[in-house]
């Protein structure tokens, strides 16, 4: 029993699903050996017209390339059947032919008879242009397409990758769907690149076609002749039809696969099948239907033309363009929906009232404002992609700086030009730019293969070129390396920026109580000691603040709270506090800096150079004021060009310098090159490595 048990178990766990391509290749395989009846050759053949027709209906309803991604393994294998369905019916014609031509199946015999009349002379010439369409035109065309598609994709590829990177680094999306689109950039190139190499089969198989043609005719004149005694008229006529009748029934269905994918290769990613392209795009256009039927109308009329024919798709083709130019000039709001808004326009307005407190709007800590025809993108009601945007750039933010800040509040402007949208800070303007629904950005990234037609403009996050595309040009952007992002995406992007930038500002006392009232839950005696009992909330805020000035996330703040209670019995001057906080922060803030790696590259200052700041530093008492003019020059115009060398190396900008002087150069220095990190010698862990890449105050 256990014995039958475990057999039982064992046959089970087989998963059949996965035995199926296996024992498929095998059987195909086995068929150019294996002698087949007549009767099974029919069944194959009619499954090898049914194969070929799934396949062309499955390329005609996919609507992105990737969604068939197995066909070049499915165009293997249907040439391999088509080629062993070959080998085992040209087997049966050399050995049963001389009894006519049933010999090799009734499919076989309906091609040879029935398609060509009993003709072998026809069926040889509709053999060759078969050929000749499948391997000259089809395949030979879809091959070229999928051969430049694989290239353009490969070429495209960094492009893609960066605006994944882009959009994952905005918070527009997450990780997992950061994978999911890699993946499909690379699966994509896999395909087009599969695709070029399958292709070849198609072709060796069309050259195939015409040599077993060839091989059978030959072959069988010569087995009827010499060996059944047959004459010539007899052996040609009954070698030739089965020859005929076997190429063509191997034919049509490899004219249909190779048909399947040319379609496939040359169709352009959208969110429609083929069916619903062509009528969207051939044939949406009254204009274009009406001079087409006028113009046959025309040619109907004509002396000698068919009339009727002419005449009748004339007619059609001017009544389509009636009905579609009817249907596109009807009113976009129903009746009704009209008279209720007319009905409410004339109501009587309400009589004015007193004037209160509720008239004073407060000032929205965040705001953004777009002109009319962006409100699509913060609609929703008509699902505003923006929306669900902001809403994920303002969690990662969360994720990363430490705290939560103020919801964004939305609102058209018709002061605003359409397109425009500006985003505002306590009232005031921050930032504005422009956005095109329904286009794209096609951003450069400083290495392009191409130029596009377009609205030259530039990134308003970032300041680089860029132009504002169609949707028709957004892959041949891609191709050219262009980074591609959609309106929502770009103002999503300059408001991400805008929030990491002022994230010092967004941090008021409310969001401060909110820190801590959350720190409170887990170490509730902790927070007690300090707020307020040593350090007033102000004060913690703006500890905080000189944290968030210099991009230092607040995330942990269980360490900031202790090393302030640390330290705040020996001051309270708040930049003392900060730089012991960044003390004790500082393995975050080298990591935030150097992720991964336990080199750093810095730059540090000359010896002299030093020595000149401490001076200044200890004789305005620790203050750092000012420097001396001609020194503040001097020391600005080597940060910039040491700064543009550290940038061009691929190398972060950071500064090393002693602790006293760290404040002094962070302020002296942040307006300057606000891309430089100024961090001290007490802020570097024993773990890491220094490498000194560029030193200030040697020129």
């Amino acid at each position: 029993m256990s014995t039958q048990a475990n057999a039982l178990a064992f046959v089970g766990g087989l998963n059949l699903g996965r035995m199926a391509g296996p024992v498929l290749v095998i059987l195909i395989l086995g068929m150019m050996i294996l002698p087949l009846p007549p009767l099974l050759l029919d069944l194959l053949f009619t499954f090898n017209i049914a194969l070929s027709m799934i396949v062309l209906l499955v390329s005609l309803y996919t609507q992105k390339p990737l969604e068939f991604a197995v066909f070049p393994t499915v165009l293997l294998v249907t040439t391999l059947l088509r080629l062993s369905l070959n080998v085992a019916s040209a087997r049966i014609v050399l050995m049963e032919g001389h009894t006519g031509p049933g010999a090799a199946g009734k499919v076989i015999e309906a091609f040879g008879h029935f398609l060509v009349g009993g003709n072998y002379t026809v069926g040889i010439v509709v053999f060759i242009i078969l050929v000749v369409i499948n391997f000259v035109v089809i395949t030979k065309g879809a091959g070229r397409i999928a051969e430049v598609g694989a290239r353009f994709a490969l070429d495209a590829m960094p492009g893609k990758q960066m605006a994944i990177d882009a959009d994952l680094n905005a918070g527009l999306i997450g990780e997992e769907e950061a994978k999911l689109r890699r993946a499909t950039v690379s699966q994509e190139a896999d395909f087009y690149g599969s695709m070029d190499g399958a292709s070849k089969f198609v072709r060796g198989d069309a050259i195939a076609g015409i040599l077993i043609m060839l091989i059978n005719i030959i072959g069988g004149l010569a087995v009827g002749i010499l060996q059944h005694d047959l004459d010539f008229a007899t052996a040609a006529n009954n070698y030739t039809l089965l020859t005929v009748g076997d190429g063509l029934v191997a034919q049509i269905p490899a004219l249909v696969i190779s048909t399947a994918a040319g379609i496939v290769v040359s169709r352009v990613s959208t969110d429609q099948n083929l069916s619903e392209q062509m009528i969207g795009q051939l044939l949406n256009r009254p204009q274009v239907l009406a001079l087409t039927g006028g113009i046959l109308g025309m040619l109907g009329m004509i002396p000698g033309m068919p009339h009727f024919a002419f005449i009748t798709l004339a007619g059609m083709l001017g009544g389509s363009a009636y009905l579609i130019n009817q249907r596109q000039r009807a009113p976009l709001v129903r009746p009704e929906v009209a008279a209720a808004a007319a009905a409410a326009a004339a109501q009587r307005q309400p009589d004015a009232v007193e004037v209160g407190w509720d008239d004073v709007l407060p000032v929205d800590v965040l705001g953004l404002e777009v002109g009319y025809r962006l409100i699509p993108l913060v609609d929703r009601v008509q699902d505003g992609e923006l929306l669900r945007r902001i809403k994920g750039i303002r969690k990662k933010f969360a994720q990363e700086m430490g705290f939560l800040v103020p919801s964004v509040h939305i609102r058209d402007n018709l002061e605003l030009r359409p397109n425009s949208y500006r985003i505002t800070l306590k009232g005031v303007e921050i930032g504005q730019g422009e956005a095109f629904a329904g286009m794209y950005l096609a951003i450069n990234p400083g290495r392009v293969m191409g130029e596009l037609d377009g609205t030259p403009t530039r990134d308003p996050a970032f300041g680089l070129p860029a132009v504002w595309i169609d949707t028709e040009r957004r892959e041949q952007a891609q191709n050219f390396g262009y980074t591609v992002v959609d309106a929502s995406t770009v103002v999503a992007t300059h408001l991400s920026n805008i929030i990491q930038s002022h994230a010092a500002e967004l941090l008021g006392r409310e969001e401060v109580q909110q820190l801590l009232d959350h720190l409170s839950k887990e170490s509730p005696k902790l927070t007690e000691d300090l707020v307020p009992k040593q350090l007033s909330l102000g004060g913690l805020q703006r500890v905080l603040q000189s944290l968030l000035e210099e991009e230092v996330h607040i995330r942990d703040m269980r360490t900031i709270i202790e090393t302030l209670s640390d330290h705040i019995t020996r001051t309270q001057n708040v930049e003392e506090l900060t730089a012991a906080v960044r003390v004790a922060l500082g393995r975050a803030i080298i990591q935030q800096i150097y992720p991964g790696s336990e080199d750093m590259q810095v730059i540090t200052l000359d010896p002299r150079l030093e020595n000149v700041l401490m001076q200044a530093t200890q004789t305005q008492g620790g203050e750092g004021a000012g420097l001396e003019p001609g020194l503040a020059e001097n020391l600005l115009r080597q940060v910039d060009a040491v700064v543009q060398q550290q940038e061009q190396l691929g190398l972060p900008t950071v500064l090393l310098v002693p602790a006293p002087l760290r404040i002094l150069l962070a302020r002296f220095l942040r307006r300057a090159a606000p891309q430089l990190k100024v961090i001290s010698h007490a802020e570097v862990p024993d773990s890491k490595n220094v490498r000194v890449t560029a030193v200030l105050g040697n020129q």
